[in-house]
């Protein structure tokens, strides 16, 4: 008879950035906004109307965005946007600076199928200033590499993980068209300081969408028999 194991959790990280009117969005997107649609005083209870882009705030990209067959945020499998962690601390960059396979392949050992990979640039650092704007990105052959070892969901606290002058989406098509997903705009990776995070980050069902806002959190959590 196998023997109960229960885990308990230590302690919980949230990996999100707050949405309000000032949240960065990548340049063209819809900006939020929040208004009171019903009010205590008036109708006896709040609601609020949302306005935002399906890529506001910390979000997720479904392959849908950059691939006309990929699949829909409401097709991904949760199973893609839940579980075990991988920070690569690739700190140290400056602005519109590439991430390149020096500043990873170290990490080569720790690499195995269906981790999920959080590039930790830093950059969250600069929200609210338009450095924020010119963030440091990956080389596609990075993201070919890993890849090629069974990753398929790559998470980075900035607002975009290609180029800040908008001359290549080389990541993201590479990323897509695996049918892998990509999440941008997450913070407080440099919390995230014990081994095997367990990552939760999930998407509104919101059929036919391109991405969606989340609510991310890393969880570090021990077992016992």
């Amino acid at each position: 008879m196998k023997e109960a194991v229960c885990l308990i959790i230590q302690k919980i990280i949230d990996l999100s950035i707050p949405v309000t009117a000032q949240t960065p969005v990548y340049p063209g997107d819809p900006k939020p906004a929040v208004h009171p649609a019903a009010q205590i005083e008036r109708d006896g209870y709040n609601v609020s109307s949302l306005q935002m882009g399906s890529h506001t705030g910390t979000h997720v990209d479904a392959p849908f965005h950059f691939n006309q067959h990929g699949k829909t945020i409401d097709q991904i499998p949760l199973s893609q946007v839940m579980g075990e962690g991988l920070v690569l601390d690739v700190t140290g960059k400056e602005a519109g600076e590439e991430i390149t396979m020096e500043d990873v392949k170290h990490y080569e050992k720790q690499i195995r199928p269906g981790l999920i990979i959080l590039f930790y640039t830093g950059w969250s650092r600069y929200i609210g200033n338009e450095l924020y704007f010119q963030h440091p990105y990956i080389s596609p052959a990075v993201i070919e590499w890993l890849l090629d070892k069974g990753i398929s969901t790559f998470f980075i606290d900035a607002i975009n993980i290609d180029p800040p002058d908008g001359s290549s989406f080389k990541c993201h098509e590479l990323i897509m068209g695996a049918d892998g997903v990509i999440g941008e705009n997450f913070t407080h990776f440099e919390e995230i300081t014990f081994l095997r995070p367990f990552i939760i980050c999930l998407p509104l069902l919101m059929p036919g969408l391109d991405g969606s806002p989340v609510r991310a959190a890393a969880l570090e959590w021990v077992s016992e028999t």
